[in-house]
């Protein structure tokens, strides 16, 4: 044994057992052809078969060959959770393209950067009210030249709130869009190496960076989970049905839920937006057994008046992730449910996968637990990121592994400066314990996670810089009892100008900024402390506030375990 914690493993399970890599075209075509007629996503109450799902992923990869949309052509999904997603997402990908995902939860100045930093010309959207006047608005202003419209009455009427799709040369229903498309002789040639996925992520320092994410980080990802949990799912018989409310265009539930799934030929219950009771209607009704979810959820379910006398029988595991979750709703639900909620650690750069919790092993309250099967984890020294630490010690964590990120997408210096040799410096402050359990104390990323959702404090302070009489502004995380963490700005007025209301704040924020983004709090100073070079200082202003305003330390994804 040469990796510790190793000795902690599940039963069967070696840290060198091999990582299995591919493509993720190939990898709906072996689950097609290995579970066929099985239900893959059930939405709406209405099944979709393996089979199924990759004639819909193919039909879509066709049109886009037609459209000029192949390879290395980069194709932006602007989607929630519905079929359209992963129908358009292979289908991007069979044409030989790579996808740019963009949350419905951002603002108009991050999805403009991220398109424009994609260089996708062609946007697929839904005609949602709460997505296509945001995705006209880029039609307007040139960024793309195509806009492709899923609508969501074909999925069944539900009552959902739609916008009229406009007559306008550049503007495609998705259904005019695929009409007639034929598959061709040959499909493109795609390689484990080629870039699958444009992931943004990010810091304070910057705008976000899409993390080149390839289909053999992502297959890798996938493998690690299947040997992770081999064990468990061998001592039990059946499908698993799995809960996905979790966004798809989040690299927890593309992982963790939707590839994994379809690796294992699982259902996958999708649902547009979380319900605690729906949640609960999969779990005591539909017989769901497992349910990946972010804090918010546990709390909102956790808050049920009558928990302890629900049926939670069905369920065999249970992942947290996204963000920490708070000690007192893992009680909660242990001392009431009896579920043990543990969370791991992850990036968008590592596709998920990096730390985990093994199912039988020693209790380490608030750790972030082993390093998963063919993933290395260290820690480094905070001022020479190349002198390994020995256990106990904190520093640098740094991860390297065939599921990590080969770079941030044009950017060949924030790229070169993530990673000493080939291991990613993660940017988490931590250390490793004498048994291989990994903790996290503090992270040197400025970023705020709400609700399991990254939120980038310079992105909030370029659209607060907007507001009348603003001029300075620092925003730093405070804490937020349901989301974990939420924004707060501490404004320096012009001279002659008058205060304002968060309420008149967050009004003039509102369409610039994510709902998720928009502060919770401001307060206003007369100045604002600086660096010894007179740039403004976030960590000064941090503390500087009292301790109530101290957040926990927060890794930047955590992923729930699952067996």
């Amino acid at each position: 044994m040469t990796h510790p914690g190793e000795q902690f493993y599940p039963e069967g399970v070696h840290w060198d057992d091999p990582i299995a890599q591919g493509t993720l075209p190939d990898l709906l075509s072996q689950a097609a052809r290995d579970y066929g007629a099985r239900t893959a996503i059930e939405f709406r109450d209405r099944p979709i078969s393996y089979a199924e799902l990759e004639a819909l992923a193919e039909v879509a990869a066709a049109a886009y060959l037609r459209a000029g949309y192949g390879k290395a052509a980069s194709i932006a999904l602007f989607l929630g959770n519905t079929p359209d997603h992963p129908i358009n997402f292979f289908g991007a990908l069979k044409a030989g393209g790579r996808v740019a995902h963009l949350s419905p939860l951002d603002g108009e100045i991050a999805l403009s950067h991220k398109l424009t930093d994609s260089g996708s010309r062609v946007l697929v959207t839904s005609n949602l009210a709460a997505l296509l006047p945001t995705a006209l608005k880029f039609l307007e202003k040139g960024l793309i030249d195509r806009l492709i419209v899923c609508e969501d009455d074909h999925w069944g009427a539900v009552g959902t709130k739609q916008a009229p799709i406009p007559k306008h040369p550049a503007v495609v229903t998705f259904k005019q869009f695929v009409d007639g498309a034929a598959p061709p002789q040959e499909w493109p040639t795609v390689s484990p190496d080629d870039v699958a996925l444009l992931q943004y992520t990010g810091g304070t320092t910057g705008l976000p960076k899409g993390a080149m994410l390839t289909h053999g980080n992502l297959t890798a990802a996938v493998s690690i989970y299947d040997i992770w949990g081999r064990p468990a799912r061998q001592k039990r018989e059946g499908i698993d049905r799995v809960i996905c409310v979790l966004p798809l265009f989040h690299i927890y539930a593309l992982t963790v839920v939707l590839l994994s799934s379809l690796r294992r030929g699982n259902l996958i219950s999708l649902h547009q937006r979380f319900d605690a009771e729906a949640v609960m209607r999969d779990i005591e009704i539909k017989r769901a057994t497992y349910f990946p979810g972010v804090p918010t959820m546990w709390i909102a379910i956790a808050a049920l008046p009558d928990l302890d006398r629900r049926d939670f029988s069905s369920l065999v595991s249970a992942g947290s992730g996204g963000a920490p979750l708070p000690v007192e709703v893992a009680r909660v639900f242990e001392r009431k449910v009896g579920i043990k909620l543990k969370s791991g650690w992850g990036m968008t750069e590592t596709c998920s996968p990096g730390t985990g919790h093994p199912p039988v092993g020693p209790e380490k309250p608030g750790s972030i637990g082993l390093m998963l099967p063919g993933i290395e984890l260290d820690v480094v020294a905070l001022d020479d990121p190349k002198k390994v630490l020995p256990p106990g010690e904190v520093g640098e964590i740094r991860i390297k592994g065939p599921n990590v990120t080969k770079g941030y997408w044009n950017k060949p210096k924030e790229t070169a400066e993530s990673f000493v040799g080939d291991r990613f410096l993660t940017g988490d402050i931590g250390y490793m314990d004498a048994d291989g359990y990994f903790y996290l104390v503090d992270r040197k990323k400025d970023m705020i996670i709400s609700g399991g959702f990254n939120v980038y404090p310079q992105m909030i302070e370029q659209a607060i810089y907007t507001y009348p009489g603003v001029q300075e502004v620092i925003v730093i995380g405070i804490p937020d009892a349901y989301r974990g963490e939420a924004a707060k700005a501490f404004i320096k007025l012009r001279e002659g100008a008058k205060p304002f209301t968060l309420e008149e704040l967050r009004e003039h924020l509102t369409g610039k900024l994510g709902k998720h983004e928009l502060p919770a709090a401001v307060e206003f100073v007369a100045e604002l402390p600086r660096t010894p070079v007179g740039k403004l200082s976030r960590h000064e202003l941090r503390k500087r506030q009292p301790s109530s305003h101290q957040t926990e330390p927060k890794q930047q994804l955590a992923t729930g375990g699952r067996p």
